[in-house]
């Protein structure tokens, strides 16, 4: 049916003037209605030429901002991945397994318990030693124990800041990839309404060769254009099937899902302020703070194990009596109870290790600031490239007004019977080089806010 629309148009369009007379001889008023209708089918097959320039006009007006058409579709992707996310879990588990050492160093040391026999028996005034019994307790000094969880404690909370990493890096993953797919499904759509158009065209050029009004060689170009279009079509379409294969990996998705984009991205009129001081808070940046306490644990549990180390007991030794003799103690077993201390007189090892964390420590503190200063530069060309993007937005927008105003010159020319069809390939060629352009400054104003979100945690 739509072909034989165009058909209808191409030939009212060619021979207005002879069917409109004809028609209002032959039927003058019952079927005025007729007429008036083929005469809006002559305005429809205008607008064949000029559809081009209202789905660019629409497509201009049209750019993301972050409001209810984003929260109710990639934020619902960035929930679904921060629960499945395998690098999540992974870091999750380190977790646990670091907080589950505070239980592991919460103890003392073993009981010590010694059973030996005399082979060779030692005769005494009471007896002869038979076989001894021992037990024996060793004990940290006072709030050695307390400094080891502490210590423990201290690297878990450091831990724990790789998990608040790996999310902050995960959304802006999965955001980057959402933002890829959307380029690609837009710069596809672009393309199949330039296919369109230039299959208008190409009508037309085909008609305008039966009357002599153009070349067959008009013909073969806007058929090599279409097939160049083609081509560029079907590489982004191999190109989206990978980027849904990264973007349902991310989502850990055994079974590919079909991925609902939005239908049309808006950029804001004006940018969110970026608050530079939130970067402090950063999880890389925290982890260096929560090492450089974990350090300090460390020193205070070295002092704590360079104090001495007490220990109690008892001992029990059997004593046989003494045959033919008949006195109180004869045969009285030893009971003896114990009390052990445990002096580190050669100390160097902890003087080395107080020397290590103090290195340590300064080590942590230029890797903070070597870290913060790498932040600082991605931050600072995040914000630079977002209004690059939108200057070339709002660029490639003038440009394209001014490209559809070509194509409005274009269109009256036709009307006049006269039209350069390589004037139309330029046009036409003008006008998606400016779309995609405009795709592209879109694609990169939300992957800098990705990363901007992902410095600052800002929405």
């Amino acid at each position: 049916m739509g072909k034989h629309n165009r058909k209808i148009a191409r030939f009212v369009i060619l021979n207005f003037s002879r069917v409109n007379s004809l028609l209002k001889r032959l039927f003058i008023f019952p079927f005025l209605l007729l007429t008036i209708q083929i005469e809006r089918m002559t305005i429809l097959s205008f607008s064949l030429l000029t559809i081009h320039l209202k789905t660019v006009l629409l497509s201009s007006c049209l750019f993301f901002t972050l409001n209810a058409i984003k929260s109710q579709s990639l934020n619902t992707f960035i929930e679904e991945a921060l629960g499945n996310n395998p690098e999540i879990q992974k870091f999750e588990l380190q977790y646990s397994i670091a907080s589950e050492k505070v239980y592991e160093v919460n103890t003392i040391p073993n009981t010590e318990f010694g059973v030996g026999y005399f082979v060779s028996e030692p005769e005494t005034r009471t007896g002869a030693q038979r076989f001894k019994v021992s037990a024996k307790q060793m004990l940290p000094w006072f709030g050695n124990i307390t400094a080891r969880e502490n210590y423990v404690n201290s690297l878990a909370d450091a831990k724990y800041e790789d998990i608040a990493s790996a999310k902050r890096k995960l959304i802006a993953s999965v955001s980057e990839s959402y933002y890829n797919l959307y380029t690609n499904k837009a710069k596809q759509k672009i393309i199949s309404e330039n296919c369109k158009l230039l299959d208008t065209y190409e009508k037309v050029a085909l008609t305008s060769v039966e009357v002599g009004k153009a070349s067959v060689v008009d013909v073969l170009r806007l058929q090599m254009r279409q097939n160049e279009l083609l081509e560029l079509k079907q590489i982004l379409e191999q190109q989206n099937l990978g980027e849904q294969t990264a973007f349902n990996n991310l989502l850990n998705k055994e079974v590919p899902i079909e991925i609902d984009l939005v239908d049309v991205l808006f950029i804001p009129s004006e940018d969110f302020e970026v608050t530079t001081d939130n970067l402090i808070l950063h999880p890389e940046l925290l982890k260096y703070d929560k090492l450089f306490q974990s350090v300090a644990q460390s020193e205070l549990l070295n002092k704590k194990e360079s104090s001495p180390i007490f220990g109690f007991g008892i001992e029990y030794v059997n004593v046989e009596k003494r045959p033919g003799m008949d006195f109180s103690d004869n045969g009285k077993d030893i009971l003896m109870p114990m009390l052990s201390i445990s002096i580190p007189i050669f100390n160097n090892k902890h003087r080395s290790q107080t020397k290590q964390n103090e290195l340590q420590q300064q080590e942590i503190v230029a890797q903070k600031q070597e870290r913060l200063n790498a932040l600082e530069t991605v931050l600072a060309k995040a914000i630079n490239n977002r209004k690059s993007a939108r200057i070339r937005f709002d660029t490639q927008t003038k440009n394209l007004k001014q490209a559809n105003q070509a194509e409005e010159l274009l269109i009256k020319k036709y009307e006049t019977g006269t039209i350069d069809f390589m004037d139309v390939l330029d046009i036409q060629e003008l006008q998606l080089k400016f779309q995609m352009a405009q795709i592209e400054s879109v694609k990169t104003y939300y992957v800098q806010t990705t990363i901007i979100n992902y410095l600052t945690q800002q929405e």
